[in-house]
């Protein structure tokens, strides 16, 4: 245990010691610390309440965070094999499996350093120029703590998903630019996606993943896309989920790096 432990720590050095890590780092928080401030400035008639600022900086910043965690879970596979690196990792005394945990872990870790971190900095800047308490009303209900925690879970599991994909394209492919370009576009289109393929016209469209990533919609009512309830969108999520971690074990397991 200690061992894996350890590979996991090297993992997250790999990751902490690029300067593009800390680039993305800050330009999260710096975005954080600016979307309040103009709300603030632009809030003359002192309408806008603490938890106001907080969700509607998160709802914005948010996009940020999935697209720098898809990044790091693009490169975290390809990016060995780009760097030329993947045989080294391979000859120490750890099985394929172990590597390739410690690598999805770092990356798991790493999207949740991002999530925190936009909340605590939208939270502490929103708390300098916004009184607390609740806010107006947004899906039936009054915006508060108890509304910005399940819009940001939600938001999670929907970054979870992205990262579980963009990591699996990552084990699948050797070109790192490639995995991450790929993910990205596969981000970038999923609403149109879901647009396209509606499950009010397509009854099949209703068992495809990208309509089940916003469980937001479950908020407002108890009936999504398709008809379909929030257990249901939970089971499509866990199903595909397993599917990606499945389809990059396997692949990273038989790959051929002698090449």
């Amino acid at each position: 245990m200690g061992s894996f432990i350890h590979l996991v720590q090297n993992e997250n050095m790999k990751i902490y010691r690029r300067a593009r890590t800390w680039v993305m780092l800050s330009i999260l928080a710096i975005v954080n610390i600016l979307m309040p401030l103009l709300f603030h400035l632009a809030d003359g008639g002192g309408n806008i309440s603490l938890w106001e600022s907080v969700l509607q900086t998160g709802a914005f910043t948010f996009f940020l965070c999935t697209i720098f965690s898809v990044v790091v879970a693009s490169d975290s596979v390809a990016g060995e094999f780009s760097w030329g690196t993947i045989k080294l990792l391979l000859i120490r005394p750890w099985s394929r499996s172990k590597i390739l945990l410690s690598k999805y872990i770092a990356v798991v870790l790493f999207s949740l350093l991002c999530t925190v971190l936009l909340m605590v900095v939208s939270y502490g800047v929103s708390a300098i120029f916004f009184s607390g308490g609740a806010g107006g009303s947004l899906m039936g209900e009054r915006i508060g703590p108890r509304h910005y925690f399940l819009i940001m879970l939600c938001d999670y599991v929907d970054l979870f998903m992205t990262v579980a994909l963009a990591f699996m394209l990552s084990a699948v492919f050797r070109a790192s630019g490639l995995a991450i370009g790929l993910s990205l576009f596969i981000m970038f289109a999923k609403g149109i996606f879901n647009m396209l393929f509606n499950p009010e016209r397509y009854s099949w469209a209703k068992f495809l993943p990208f309509m089940h990533m916003d469980l937001s919609q479950y908020l407002a009512s108890s009936v999504g896309p398709g008809g379909v309830t929030l257990g249901f969108s939970i089971l499509i999520l866990a199903i595909y989920y397993v599917l990606f971690l499945v389809i990059a074990w396997t692949v990273f397991g038989k790959r051929d790096v002698a090449a």
